[in-house]
């Protein structure tokens, strides 16, 4: 049997964050990745300037940077009023070195971050390793994982649970993952094609608002992505077939030529908060602790939040004997933000980009317009949608 101080269950952006945090300060921790490699996929990609710096802090972002896009204008649109609403994040150059959002795709950073874990003294990486089981006690926790056929046991004083919407960890310590699911779901294609052609000065990250035909355009490194709501009738397969695509591309471009997809996938979006994030020594972080929909670029900041906030506050209690009762206030920290910041915001975004309320979107169009043209309203958007301020609040949060 295997024994840390810390077991962090799942190598995807949050545990990968909170494993080699708790390395560098110096705490013993297996990451365990049911996975036999980090996860190839297209989810998240945008990184908000205090992430990054997080990022700088594990000696990573100037990798990042280096290999990512920088984004600092980004642009709410609607298709039935030229008017364009631009806000530019180098208005806050004077409080960070990241002033921008940063497109750089999540497996990428994951397959970095392993790297780097690989070297760590601290750390023990072991794939292909799939927890299926928990028990607690007055001195530990031990986690149960199948690997190769074998079912094999590890030890710790405590244990992440970052393993995503599906913990297992979540499930078997009986929380509740409160909230609900869209009924339509979404769809999301990634092309090379320079859509940007037809558009006036379009931005690498844009909101295009309309009551049947809303998109979110994203530019990566690599391709543009384009977020779409599916038809409620359309069958998957439509989804995934090559008409669809053209029709979505021929409707965003105006143009009737063939425009080839390299991906085409298929989500469900939730918005759901965990029930507690604290269950004695098993803590939640990410994904297996809330969701919402991707608008506003918030998910995986957040988790990674979750994460920097829960390994300072494990420092303190392995490192300098500091009272559990500080995991209480991670919960409550990180909860409260999530509840009545991201999920509020990122349901507000959705609104904002599928409204078909007149009046509702004439009010929306004149605060998101005098936001714009006001300099101290304007700041305080940047700072929320940039997420300082949500964690300024937590900061400010006690038990």
């Amino acid at each position: 049997m295997e024994h840390a101080q810390v077991i962090v269950v799942g190598a995807g952006p949050v545990g990968t964050v909170a494993a080699a945090r708790l390395a560098k300060q110096g705490i013993d921790v297996i990451l365990l990745e049911a996975l036999p490699t980090p996860a190839r996929d297209l989810r998240a990609s945008t990184w908000h300037p205090p992430t990054l710096e997080m990022m700088a802090k594990l000696q990573v972002a100037e990798r990042m940077v280096e290999d990512g896009l920088i984004c600092p204008v980004y642009q709410y649109r609607n298709r039935h009023s030229p008017e364009v609403f631009s806000f530019d994040l180098t208005e806050l150059a004077d409080i960070t070195a990241f002033p921008y959002r940063l497109q750089y795709e999540q497996f990428k950073f994951t397959q970095v971050l392993c790297e780097i874990l690989a070297d760590e003294a601290h750390a023990t990486l072991r794939f292909s390793h799939e927890v299926v089981g928990v028990e607690q006690d007055a001195d530990g926790v031990t986690v149960w994982a199948h690997h190769q056929g074998s079912r094999q046991r590890f030890r710790a004083d405590y244990v992440i649970a970052a393993e995503g919407a599906n913990s297992i960890l979540r499930k078997k310590v009986n929380i509740e993952f409160e909230g609900f699911t869209f009924p339509e779901k979404f769809v999301t294609l990634s092309t090379t094609y320079p859509l940007e052609q037809h558009f006036e000065d379009l931005s690498n990250v844009n909101y295009i608002a309309d009551p049947t035909a809303w998109a979110l355009l994203l530019r990566t490194p690599d391709y543009w992505r384009v977020l779409v709501p599916a038809p409620e009738d359309a069958t998957d397969q439509h989804l995934l077939s090559a008409e669809f695509k053209d029709h979505v591309l021929r409707d965003i471009t105006g143009s009737n030529q063939t425009i080839e997809s390299e991906h085409r996938v298929i989500y469900r979006i939730h918005q759901r908060v965990a029930e507690h994030y604290r269950v004695d020594r098993v803590l939640l972080a990410g994904d297996a602790a809330h969701l919402n929909n991707p608008l506003g670029g918030f998910g995986m900041n957040c988790g990674i939040h979750d994460a920097w906030n829960l390994c300072e506050k494990l420092e303190q209690i392995l490192c300098h004997g500091a009272d559990p009762v500080l995991l209480d206030l991670y919960e409550k920290q990180r909860q409260t933000v999530t509840r009545d910041f991201i999920q509020a915001q990122s349901i507000k975004n959705k609104q904002r980009m599928e409204q078909n309320d007149e009046e509702w979107l004439r009010k929306d169009r004149e605060d998101i317009r005098r936001t714009c043209n006001d300099k101290k309203l304007r700041r305080e958007f940047l700072l929320d949608q940039a997420l300082f301020t949500s964690l300024a609040d937590a900061d400010r949060i006690t038990l």
